[in-house]
């Protein structure tokens, strides 16, 4: 399962904080597979990649609820937590870093937060897609990571997802 990170609704489409959800749309569209609603308070969709079954789910209950959709999608298809990939925002990292990593704690990202104690577990992969920090220490971090990206972001997000995409393939291959 391939969980992308954000929240919904136009308001926040372009924001940092929904770059899970443009990784897992950007890649339901290279699959040729549509979302729908409904189930789990999410958008999902099943698809083929690299010659594994994917579930791909958004979230529809904001960003700091992620949980409340993630585990009752992994429970009606009997995964546990390490069959789980998260793609979210990571202000630690600089912008269109992609990281991978496995296991462990949240780091302060509320979504990841949600899905641990609702999971019980943080053995889960993460790709850890880098947002950078606000370049003034008058901007709180909410409000950066709800901004929308600037203009020089955007001309290089197309890369960055295309690598976030490509960690998402070589995860399932040595999965397979």
């Amino acid at each position: 399962m391939i969980a992308g990170l954000g929240n919904p609704g136009s308001k926040y489409a372009l924001t940092r904080h929904n770059i899970g959800f443009m990784v897992v749309d950007r890649l339901a569209t290279m699959l040729d597979a549509s979302f729908q609603s409904g189930r789990w308070q999410a958008e999902s969709c099943e698809c083929r990649f690299e010659q594994q079954k994917l579930v791909l789910i958004k979230p529809q209950t904001f960003m700091n609820l992620s949980g409340q959709s993630i585990q009752p999608a992994l429970a009606h298809y009997h995964l546990d937590a390490s069959r789980l990939i998260v793609v979210h925002d990571e202000i630690d990292l600089p912008f269109g870093e992609i990281r991978l990593k496995s296991e462990g704690g949240h780091r302060g990202h509320n979504g990841l937060r949600d899905i641990k104690a609702r999971l019980g577990s943080g053995d889960f992969y993460r790709i850890r897609f880098g947002v950078g920090r606000p370049a003034s220490e008058h901007v709180s971090v909410a409000d950066y990571v709800l901004a929308r990206f600037l203009a020089e972001e955007l001309s290089e997000l197309s890369t960055g997802i295309d690598l976030a995409i490509d960690q998402i393939r070589q995860l399932s291959q040595s999965h397979s």
